[in-house]
């Protein structure tokens, strides 16, 4: 599993804004990355604001809208794409991984990865953070935009 090993550090992320960009597809996933995600911000102490959006396809669109308004100090992307029988996977994948980074580098802003890309539903059940999941994508994505925007703060100091 890909968490092996995974180091979490937990920030003070007190006057860190973070914007949580979550897709609407599988709603039960979604519920768990979620809650992972407010939950990381509570316990840092970041101010967190849920956006949600139709898909994973949109996810850059509106982490790029975020980075422009300058109302966010990061940005966390949660949704969930499961493979199917066509090479919609793939497509949807690409586009919102590689816009996700380009929002990330063209804007300076941390953009926490929290797009999950299951060849199954019970993959994305066991990274959801959910009861009996064996990770929690919500609030490690969470937890690295905010150890990057402290990180990004302090280059500017």
């Amino acid at each position: 599993m890909s968490g092996a090993g995974a180091s979490i550090l937990q920030p003070n992320g007190s006057g860190i804004r973070v914007a949580i960009v979550a897709a609407s597809w599988h709603e039960q996933v979604m519920a768990g990355l979620i809650a992972g995600a407010t939950g990381a911000c509570t316990a840092a102490g970041a101010a967190a604001s849920l956006i949600r959006v139709a898909g994973s396809f949109e996810l850059p669109v509106v982490a790029k809208a975020c980075a422009l308004s300058e109302r966010f100090d990061a940005v966390v992307a949660l949704g969930v794409v499961i493979r199917g029988g066509t090479p919609h996977f793939d497509f949807v994948c690409d586009a919102a991984t590689s816009g996700l980074k380009q929002v990330a580098l063209d804007h300076l802003i941390p953009v926490g990865f929290g797009l999950l890309t299951c060849d199954n539903e019970a993959q994305a059940i066991d990274r959801a953070g959910l009861p009996g999941s064996k990770e929690d994508k919500g609030a490690e994505a969470t937890w690295a935009a905010i150890n990057t925007a402290i990180t990004l703060r302090d280059l500017s100091d």
